[in-house]
């Protein structure tokens, strides 16, 4: 499954010579979750999001902004009216 937030991840990691048996236990986990997490197959917990962020010195709002969307899309994948739901909940966004 694709993931904005898993491709990103794996690209910082990557261009930093990270391997994920160095970064997973940083986030206390195995590196099989790491990989499923960059691969799409699993989330990364939100309290996760700035621990990950400082490892990688990556920007914490690009990180919860891709890991939101990944969300978001998991939610609305198969969903006929997506498109029309998400204008919608994107005017009441901006009304706020």
């Amino acid at each position: 499954m694709e993931s904005q937030f898993g491709d990103k991840i794996r690209t910082l990691r990557e261009l930093q010579n990270l391997y994920l048996r160095q970064v997973a236990p940083l986030l206390e986990m195995d590196t099989a979750q790491l990989s499923k997490i960059e691969k799409g197959l699993r989330q990364l917990k939100r309290e996760q999001l700035p621990i990950l962020a400082k490892i990688l010195n990556a920007d914490k709002t690009e990180l919860e902004t891709l890991w939101l969307a990944d969300q978001l899309m998991q939610l609305v994948k198969d969903e006929p009216t997506a498109d029309e739901a998400l204008k919608s909940v994107s005017k009441q966004i901006r009304k706020k």
